[in-house]
């Protein structure tokens, strides 16, 4: 594994084309898109990685695959009441179809849908005691309690953050919203803030390999079944309206954020953390995707066969 993690750094650093990093997050925008780091947590315990891999940097949306999972332990399928389950076809910040579908998000990983979920997890509480419920389940998976929001890119993000403003809103109209609209708005952004490097994202993922168990320490943290369905939400909508191509070229279940980072799950396997900043035309990480597929024609481990 670790000669195929080095390859593939090799490789990658000889590319030109990098992608654009997200420059509407002014936070963002000053990152150096010339990085990339790749971890893989095997199921066994073992951890290999390449590149910048002890690097922080925020995980942005990846953050929603951590809160859809809090939010079902709490709620059960009554989640499914707030957010639907179907890929979006539309870009992530996109208004356009809470209209036609009377405010209710086509799934959570959607700009609009995590919102809903921020809404959903608060339950009467405030901001700052929501948030230390969400980083207490990140450190408890990735068993590292150093993990923090980069309160700098938060700030950024709510300076910034008007469209996501207006589609928390406009769910609001319907009745979507059940806490003040600027204290879910706070949740979010202060949840896409967390910073991680990709060893720490790598074990946070690990309970998806083993259907809700996480198998180095034998705790369980989801059901199996609850496992099976997160993983197949991420294969269907992690990657926005990407997420077909993501797919078809990777074959793994996998959730991007707009900070360049990847979380990918080869069940019974491996998680895998990949970060590069520079992103493609639909906001996923240009060169971790082409790493993520060259890990798996290299090992075989896409969903979909050999």
């Amino acid at each position: 594994m670790q000669e195929i993690l080095d390859e593939i750094v090799a490789t990658i650093g000889q590319s030109d084309d990098r992608g654009q990093v997200a420059n509407y997050i002014p936070q963002l925008a000053c990152i150096d898109p010339n990085q990339f780091a790749i971890s893989v947590a095997m199921a066994d315990g073992r951890v290999f990685h390449a590149g910048l891999s002890d690097t922080l940097f925020s995980i942005q949306s990846i953050s929603k695959m951590f809160t859809l999972t809090i939010a079902l332990g709490k709620l059960g399928d009554a989640v499914w009441n707030k957010v639907g389950r179907e890929p979006s076809g539309d870009p992530f910040n996109s208004i356009v179809q809470l209209e036609h579908e009377n405010g209710k998000p086509r799934n959570p990983f959607i700009n609009a849908g995590a919102i809903a979920i921020a809404d959903a997890i608060m339950m009467g509480h405030q901001p700052k005691e929501t948030l230390a419920e969400i980083l207490n389940f990140v450190r408890f998976l990735a068993e590292d309690d150093s993990i923090s929001i980069d309160e700098t890119v938060a700030q950024s993000e709510l300076k910034t953050g008007d469209r996501n403003a207006s589609l928390a809103h406009f769910m609001a109209s319907f009745g979507h919203i059940n806490h003040p609209v600027d204290h879910v708005l706070g949740t979010y952004f202060h949840h896409c803030s967390i910073a991680m490097n990709c060893q720490q994202l790598a074990k946070a993922g690990l309970f998806l390999v083993a259907d809700g168990m996480d198998p180095v320490s034998k705790k369980r943290v989801v059901s199996s079944q609850r496992a099976r369905r997160i993983n197949s939400l991420m294969l269907m909508c992690g990657h926005y309206d990407g997420s077909g191509e993501f797919a078809f070229r990777v074959g793994l279940p996998g959730k991007s954020g707009v900070g360049g980072g990847i979380l990918a799950i080869a069940p019974g396997k491996a998680s895998i953390a990949v970060w590069s900043p520079g992103l493609d035309e639909v906001g996923n990480s240009k060169l971790g995707t082409q790493a993520l597929e060259k890990l798996v024609q290299q090992t075989g481990w896409s969903i979909f066969g050999h």
